[in-house]
């Protein structure tokens, strides 16, 4: 009788397969946030070929977000009842078509439609992928794993803005959308090859009135932050958006006290410090959050930066971010959430009005300490918000409050860059931008009132526990 095969091998082959999925789910988040600062450079060129305001382009923006928040709240649901390498084939499958689509686009108004496409597809990446990920390795590793799962996805900021900038000088902004296919096909394949089918778990129900009232109420809201700079019949559906929008939310509210089976379980927010950390989010995102867009903006269309130069600008932010992340736990742990964060969003908001003083000729070395500050203070910022949301949740509820926490930040981006865009346009009316200098003048008045905005988070994390220090082995990763 044969000596039966040694188990060496099939363990080696398994930890190879759990090595290659986690490079496949870095893949995939790579994608999401290479496409969500790669675009912010083209803007000026997008609008230039389609005969449209660089100061109106923010709708590009905020459709990719809220097109991402709408879905992520059905994004458990879908990997449950149709297997999570299916749903995460389908993601890729959709970004790459709607990639396509942007590239394709010849009006802003089918390029928005295509960003709607390629959110949705960029809302299942991260959130189906953590969740094989979670699948496949015991608990005691997850959290190793899903670290080197962040790092491919801190470098797509870090060479979006640049890499825009290049392809829309050297070639066309078409190009930022076309790379994407490439890297998606070799997506496709890989999650073909080694990505678990995962098991359809037993049905569960879906709370889809739940999920239509907060989805309608996400993307009204929106879409009436954007309209409010609109004066007459514009101004007027803006208004008549956010009371339907509100309303609609006060109706999911009152659906899943009574629901069996709500989409959010209304005893999450029982817990004070997710209440207070998802409303942080929310209002202090409002400001930071429009940084991305306007900054590229400012320097191409006031300061007369190519998009390279603008492009290489946002570098010292990103370098700012990473410089930042190992010191937050150290400084949570000595001074407590509420201090840090009460503190910290104060200086996030002078240095988003600081540059409301840019002037019209600013020195490379001072724009370029400017902007680093902000992206230290701003990745502080997130890792505090982000770790003491989810701090005091039980394991059962876990996954439901980070999947309620990724829809809130994707909310507030949007509604951040909606807001930004709509207090430009009310300033370029108001100062009659007519010239780079006039233009200019509308930049640094919004700034100033997105730094403004950005103070209101301030009186909510007043509402934290004053000795609320950081747990030992807490994370501030923002995956």
């Amino acid at each position: 009788m044969p000596s039966p095969l040694p188990p060496v091998p099939s363990a080696t082959a398994a930890h190879a397969s759990r090595q290659a999925l986690l490079w496949l789910v870095a893949l995939g988040f790579f994608m999401q946030t290479l496409d969500a600062t790669i675009v912010n450079t083209a803007l000026p060129a997008m609008a230039s070929d389609l005969g449209e305001s660089p100061l109106q382009m923010h709708s590009v923006i905020v459709a990719y977000s809220l097109a991402m928040a709408v879905l992520i709240p059905a994004s458990g649901w879908l990997a449950d009842r149709f297997g999570t390498r299916r749903v995460f084939m389908s993601a890729i499958a959709l970004f790459v078509a709607g990639s396509v689509l942007c590239a394709l686009a010849p009006t802003l108004a089918l390029l928005v439609a295509a960003r709607v496409v390629q959110g949705l597809g960029g809302a299942l990446l991260l959130p189906v992928g953590r969740l094989a990920v979670l699948r496949a390795f015991p608990r005691e590793e997850f959290i190793h794993a899903m670290s080197l799962v962040a790092i491919p996805g801190l470098v797509g900021p870090l060479i979006g803005p640049t890499l825009g900038g290049w392809l829309v000088e050297f070639a066309s902004w078409h190009w930022i959308f076309w790379v994407n296919v490439p890297v998606g096909v070799l997506g496709l394949a890989a999650a073909r090859r080694f990505m678990p089918r995962g098991d359809v778990l037993a049905r569960r129900g879906f709370d889809g009135i739940g999920y239509a009232l907060l989805a309608f109420a996400m993307a009204a809201v929106s879409l009436a932050v954007e309209g409010m700079a609109g004066s007459g019949a514009r101004g007027a559906v803006a208004l008549v958006l956010l009371v339907f929008g509100l309303a609609s939310l006060a109706a999911y509210w009152l659906h899943a006290l009574r629901s069996p089976n709500p989409l959010f379980v209304p005893g999450l927010f029982d817990v004070r410090s997710l209440r207070v950390g998802l409303l942080g989010n929310l209002f202090s995102r409002l400001g930071s959050s429009c940084m991305p867009f306007m900054i590229p903006l400012v320097l191409q269309v006031s300061l007369g930066y190519t998009p390279m130069q603008a492009g290489m600008m946002m570098l010292p932010t990103v370098l700012g971010s990473m410089a930042a992340k190992p010191l937050v736990t150290r400084i949570v742990r000595h001074w407590g959430y509420r201090r840090v964060l009460v503190a910290n969003t104060c200086a996030l908001a002078l240095l988003i009005a600081s540059f409301g003083l840019l002037p019209a000729q600013p020195s490379f070395a001072l724009l370029a300490l400017q902007l680093a500050l902000f992206g230290g203070v701003n990745s502080m910022q997130f890792s505090a918000m982000n770790t003491v949301t989810l701090k005091d949740l039980s394991s059962q509820d876990a996954s439901s409050g980070n999947s309620l926490l990724s829809m809130v930040q994707m909310l507030a981006l949007g509604m951040g860059v909606a807001a930004a865009g709509a207090v430009l346009a009310s300033f370029e009316a108001f100062f009659n931008a007519a010239n780079a200098l006039h233009t200019l003048n509308a930049f640094r008045a919004t700034f100033a009132c997105m730094g403004l905005l950005t103070l209101a988070a301030t009186a909510l994390f007043l509402q934290l526990p004053e000795h609320d220090q950081v747990r030992s082995g807490s994370s501030g990763a923002d995956v």
